[in-house]
């Protein structure tokens, strides 16, 4: 049965952050998640440090949170809670979509009861998924209004994979993607957009078809780009490699949150099922060429750059940033979006310039650390 949806906070929002573990000898996946929880557990830190998936990667959640300030403040200091310990056990951390080394065949479950279900299920598919995400969370007033909300969100989709994307290079070599991790999620039967319905009845109703089945038992069985989390009164976006810097991962945040305050208030979209006819088109341009992906508006039929969509959003959704005290992390994404400097162009740069991706890996946890963006 469909857990009921809780009441929460409309348009706060929680972030999520899949983080690298990595050897500080060829900066490679180390398997070091068990021991690091075991050092942060007596630590004081607001949010949680939690496992995920692997022993080569952990997970960083924030609290509720109401502002870009405090998603800021509260993932500084995840980050940094989770580097001391790190560095007590000669631990890299750092973020990205994509650890560039990794063999999918050495990946091991940490031994969760899920995460054993997974791996028996999907097999070499389920090793495939270390990867490294950031989830965004948005409070919604009522259920009906988070599949309206899920929905409306879903034209925008381009935009949070071109900010985010920060995973071009996959087992040593540069894919062509800005965001290559979202390949590894496509062959999930169950991946992909949420059925079109916006009254939570009927979404009720779909649910018990897809349990009756024997294909899901959660919701988290569904690996949907966005979907509800009714345990939390949410709505879960969840296309977005984790950035280099958890400052921009908290401008995006800022960014998915006045642009859910715009989208639900003033309700400008007129939804339709049609939507999705250029959905999975629109998701791969975002993935192939990030900010210079040309998208299609599913409602005008206009044709244009991810880049100058971003740019007009911004003017539009201007008010609810301020009404959110959003604008500093809104004015973060005007300027990364009008110079061009996404994570994956930073980390092409890099490699182009020391062409080694073992340099280009430790330069991502000294970023991570908070080092200058040269």
């Amino acid at each position: 049965m469909l857990q009921p949806f809780a009441s929460s906070e409309p348009f706060t929002i929680g972030v999520e952050l899949e983080v690298q573990l990595v050897n500080t000898h060829d900066y490679n996946l180390t398997k070091a998640t068990t021991e690091l929880l075991n050092r942060v557990r007596a630590e004081r830190f607001v949010g949680a440090i939690n496992p995920e998936t692997t022993e080569g990667m952990i997970e960083l959640s924030t609290g509720v949170c109401t502002s870009f300030d405090q998603v800021r403040r509260e993932l500084q200091g995840l980050r940094d809670t989770l580097v001391r310990a790190a560095d007590f056990l000669n631990v890299g951390v750092c973020g990205g979509g994509t650890n560039f080394f990794q063999n999918w065949y050495d990946q091991r479950s940490d031994g969760r009861e899920r995460s054993e279900y997974l791996m028996g299920l999907y097999g070499a598919l389920y090793q495939q998924f270390t990867i490294f995400g950031q989830h965004v969370h948005v409070g919604c007033p009522d259920p009906d209004s988070a599949l309206v909300l899920l929905h409306s969100l879903s034209r925008y989709v381009p935009h949070f994979i071109a900010l985010a994307a920060s995973s071009p290079f996959v087992q040593g070599s540069d894919t062509q993607f800005q965001c290559a991790r979202l390949n590894s999620v496509a062959p999930f039967p169950l991946s992909g957009q949420a059925p079109f319905v916006t009254r939570w009845a009927e979404f009720g109703e779909y649910f018990e078809r897809m349990t009756r089945t024997g294909l899901v038992k959660t919701l988290k069985d569904f690996y949907w780009d966005i979907r509800p989390s009714p345990g939390y009164g949410t709505i879960e976006v969840r296309v977005m490699d984790t950035p280099l810097r958890v400052e921009w991962a908290a401008a995006i945040a800022a960014y998915i949150q006045a642009l859910s305050r715009y989208l639900l208030i003033e309700r400008p979209a007129r939804l339709s099922e049609r939507d999705y006819e250029v959905y999975r088109t629109n998701r791969f341009m975002a993935c192939r060429f990030g900010l210079d992906g040309a998208c299609v508006n599913p409602e005008t039929g206009h044709r244009g750059p991810v880049r100058d969509a971003i740019l007009a959003t911004l003017d539009v959704i201007a008010s609810h940033a301020r009404a959110l005290g959003a604008e500093e992390g809104l004015d973060e994404v005007r300027r990364i979006v009008t110079d061009g400097s996404s994570d994956a162009t930073w980390l092409r740069r890099v490699y182009s310039a020391h062409h080694s991706l073992h340099e280009v890996v430790r330069q991502q946890c000294r970023i991570w650390r908070g080092a200058h963006v040269a």
